[in-house]
């Protein structure tokens, strides 16, 4: 069994304990492969109803994030930690898969970004809709089923609903076949429905389409809410709250209203910038953040956004305490706004 090093760890943020109110907590959650650790002590809480975003810039560690909440990490990565579910008697870390069959689907669900490796392309939609729910035993037979999974697809406004479910994925359009996943996703109203980049691939129109759907189905159902995207005005639209991500570290939390106006962490006013199609350099070019995300295993110790940070420092070698402000917090040795009055 493969052992998972988490070397020169900041302390994370505190996740609180499973209450009434509380849909998902994540505690030190870590993911590695053999010695080279690719997720450290990523620890968040997530209210019953409530919508967090996860950005970062790829190779952060955001979907890695995401599918150690699933219990679906490729062969070879290990979790640690403690991921509990609203509605689930055990810890989903280390589960067996017997155990996480039963979650899946039901307590948490997932929308993946590219629905034609997700789908079955030899299986009608409305079937894959409706088996869902005949696994989970919310419908109580195969008639039933494909009736709810026609009025789910309905409510996703799939156009021709009963048409649609007898199709295959094939035949349908790219944001149809998101409208599908996401009629998977919700058709056992889950605690907890995790949109891992679900907007990615579609264009800006289909796009704000999908997110309405994704609001209006969670609102209904009254479903907490993880959005992984690295888009921040998707954040801003859909999310109540965020968590920065990088180096496979939460860097920064807070509400998305004022970390997005008031970010604290060098990286996350980074993103800020270069998202900002308006502002320019001193050279008229849009800012960028300096150099490339490293691979897995090789970014530096200490602070892991040191050696791309205009503001690093020897002291950055070590690395920082995690610090709260009221509803908020980050893990940085020299916080955006410390020493710009």
């Amino acid at each position: 069994m493969t052992d998972v090093v988490s070397s020169n760890r900041a302390v994370g943020p505190p996740a609180a304990g499973l209450r009434g109110s509380t849909a998902l907590v994540a505690d030190r959650l870590c993911v590695g492969v053999g010695n080279v650790p690719l997720v450290s002590d990523v620890s968040f809480r997530l209210g019953a109803g409530e919508r967090l975003g996860l950005i970062g810039e790829s190779g952060s560690g955001k979907s890695l994030t995401a599918l150690a909440l699933m219990g679906l990490l490729p062969d070879g990565l290990r979790a640690t930690g403690s991921v509990r579910v609203a509605g689930v008697d055990h810890d989903l870390v280390d589960a067996s898969e017997r155990k996480m069959a039963k979650v899946r689907g039901r307590s948490i669900a997932m929308v993946f970004q590219e629905p034609m490796t997700a789908l079955n392309p030899l299986m009608r939609v409305g079937n894959q809709v409706a088996e869902v729910m005949l696994l989970h035993g919310t419908q109580p037979d195969r008639r039933s089923a494909r009736a709810a999974a026609v009025d789910l697809l309905e409510r996703v406004h799939l156009p021709d609903p009963a048409g649609a479910a007898r199709a295959y994925p094939h035949q349908l359009s790219g944001g149809q076949r998101q409208r599908v996943m996401l009629a998977i996703g919700l058709a056992n109203d889950p605690a907890v429905l995790v949109c891992d980049e679900p907007t990615t691939a579609l264009d800006v129109t289909v796009q704000a389409r999908m997110l309405e759907l994704i609001l209006e189905g969670v609102t209904d159902r009254g479903s907490a809410l993880l959005f992984i995207t690295h888009d921040l005005g998707v954040v801003a639209s859909v999310c109540e709250r965020v968590l920065v991500m990088y180096g496979g570290r939460v860097v920064e939390t807070g509400s998305v209203a004022k970390v997005f106006t008031d970010p604290r962490h060098p990286y996350t006013r980074g993103l800020l910038d270069a998202s900002d199609l308006d502002a320019l350099d001193a050279s008229g070019r849009l800012r960028t953040i300096a150099g490339t995300v490293p691979g897995p295993g090789r970014f530096p110790s200490g602070c892991v956004f040191r050696n791309r940070c205009p503001r690093a420092t020897d002291e950055c070698a070590t690395s920082p305490e995690w610090v709260t402000e009221g509803d908020r917090g980050y893990a940085s040795w020299h916080p955006v706004g410390a020493e710009d009055g």
